[in-house]
Parts: structure tokens; sequence; C-alpha cells
């Protein structure tokens, strides 16, 4: 069985009005058989954060939401709790403290669970902090800027669902271009993923094409905002010896803003070209003009008449038409 979908949530999701990227989280959690886990660790709030994702994912038609909130780590060493995501189809993991998240549930059992899930299909989705637990490296904390420099974020482990990566979230709405730069300036094998709000990327995996191939992971893009990849495999930085939180040099990273309807495919790290669109009206037209030129084509071929009379013959046929058209032009 393929692994299940990633959906990375850059936070702030639209819940009142389309609910874009919910509703594509609970279809492919399986619609009205979809049965969604709700971890809120990282949330400060209370029940009322579990009830509001509750009404939202039923609303989209999901047939059962489970609340799975350890609060310390023997919580998440649990093993009943743990065993409640046995027969889920999804997994959203709400926003708050990630540090706090990735403290509870990273290296122990329900950890290595959603870990599991994702493997045997389950969709796994967060937004905001839930975001961040998804790649192999998490923003713990850090200010804003789109300067990089240095010491102005730590890192922490996070879930590894998404190797070699680092995510961060509510991007462009708080300014967090200098921290992720910063990051993939330390460490230059990690590839920086900026997500901004109601905005999702959704990472599925493909099977390649022969046996010596490796699988593809593509993520394509969903949402109000864009998604910044920054790929810093060729930088050139002085990250190891900038002193304190003076700026940092970084020089040669690639840079990708992907808005809706991009792609891009991250295990070689390339834009997926988009799928070309055709003008219905302009293909209408085209159409139209090929049935003429066939129609033209086996006339002079019948030796019905010279081609001169028929272009005359075609012209008065598509007279009203022709200058209908033209005052409207």
């Amino acid at each position: 069985m393929p692994s299940g979908p990633l959906m990375i949530i850059g936070g702030a999701e639209d819940k009142l009005r389309r609910r874009t990227i919910l509703k594509e989280f609970v279809t492919a959690s399986g619609g009205p058989e979809a049965r969604i886990a709700v971890v809120p660790t990282a949330s400060s709030l209370g029940p009322e954060v579990v009830e509001v994702y509750d009404a939202l994912f039923r609303r989209e038609g999901a047939a059962e939401v489970v609340a799975i909130r350890p609060e310390s780590r023997e919580d998440a060493h649990d093993p009943d709790l743990v065993k409640k995501l046995d027969d889920v189809t999804g997994i959203f993991m709400t926003g708050g403290n990630q540090l706090k998240l990735s403290a509870i549930v990273c290296g122990t059992p329900l950890g290595d669970e959603i870990v599991a899930a994702r493997e045997r299909g389950v969709v796994i989705a967060g937004t905001s902090a839930g975001a961040s637990i998804q790649s192999s490296h998490m923003v713990a904390f850090g200010g804003p800027g789109a300067t990089p420099k240095q010491r102005m974020t730590q890192v922490a482990a996070g879930l590894g669902l998404l190797e070699s990566s680092v995510i961060d979230q509510h991007f462009d709405q708080r300014n967090r271009y200098g921290r992720l730069l910063m990051i993939v300036a330390q460490s230059p094998q990690l590839l920086g993923i900026g997500v901004d709000e109601d905005t999702a990327a959704v990472v599925e995996a493909f099977p390649a094409g022969t046996d010596d191939q490796p699988d593809h992971e593509v993520l394509r893009v969903l949402g109000r905002g864009a998604v910044t990849i920054m790929d810093p495999a060729r930088i050139t930085t002085n990250a190891f010896e900038a002193r304190r939180s003076s700026p940092i040099l970084a020089s040669g990273v690639v840079l990708h803003v992907l808005p809706a309807g991009s792609a891009f495919d991250l295990t070689t790290r390339t834009l997926v070209p988009p799928a070309a669109t055709v003008d219905p009206t302009e293909a209408a037209e085209m159409a139209e003009a090929g049935q003429d030129l066939r129609r033209l084509a086996r006339d002079i071929a019948a030796a019905d008449a010279d081609p001169s009379t028929l272009k005359r013959r075609l012209a008065r046929s598509r007279g009203p038409r022709d200058k209908k058209d033209g005052a409207t032009t």
C-alpha cells in the first residue's frame, strides 16, 4: 500500500466559507467513511479546540472524530491511547506550541504510530505547529525578519514524516524568511519549506517507473497563498563563523515561490511543468476553421469548382456571422 499523503497547512485555514483545505483533508481521508483523530496537544485551549474541528469535519461528511490528547510523554506511552489510531483514516494535528508538541510526542509510541499510520495509507495533516512537526527538523522558536542572522532561531527534532527538510508556517504573514534561510544556511542538506496562511503543501509519494529508480515525493499547492521553497544545495555561506547575531552570508540558494496549482518534485528538487490549458473559445474557433478547410479540400478534390469560386462561396455562407463577429471585436 502506498504511503498516505501529508497535508502541511500554514495556519489560519479557512473554517467559515469555502473551507477548501479542510474539505480536501476529509475527502482524502475517506469522505463519508472518514474516521479522523484530532491531536490538540500543541494548543493551549481546552476541549473547545476539538469541538471546533469535530464540527467542521462532520460538516464536511466525516463519519467519526476522536480526540487524542497526550499532555505528557507518559501519556504518549499509554497503549490504550496509541491503540485509538489503529483504525483511523486521517490524523489532524492542531496549531499551538510546536515545541510542546514535539517534546511530548516525538520518540514515543504515539509518535511512532503516527509515522506508521502514514506508511499504511493514513492521511496526516497539521496546521501551524502541526505542520512544523511533520518535517525531520522543526523550528522550535525564533523572531521575524527578512535578513538571516546568527542565533535568529533554534531547531528541534520533528516526526520526520518529510525527510531532510525543515518546515515553517505563517510564513509570509509573519515575515519568517530570515529564520528559514538561517536554518538552511547552517544545515545545507535540508530543504527549507515555508507555507503561508490558509495554504497547504500536499505531499504525495509516486512509485518509480523501474526498480532501480527511487520513488518520488511531489508537493502540490492548495489554498489562498504560496509555498516558498529554499534549496541550499549549492550555497556559499559564512554561517559556521558568523558571530553572535550578525547577518549571515547566503549566496546561491535556489528560491521557488509556488502559488496554488503549482507542483514541485521534492526528490529531484525541480518544478513540475504546469499542464497546458486551452481557451475553450479559441478551441471552438480552431475546430470550426478545421471543418471549413476539410470541406474546401473535399470540394477541390471533387473538381466541384476552382479555389477562388469556393472561397467566394465560403465567404457568402459565413457572411452574417463574420459581420457580427467583426462588430464585437
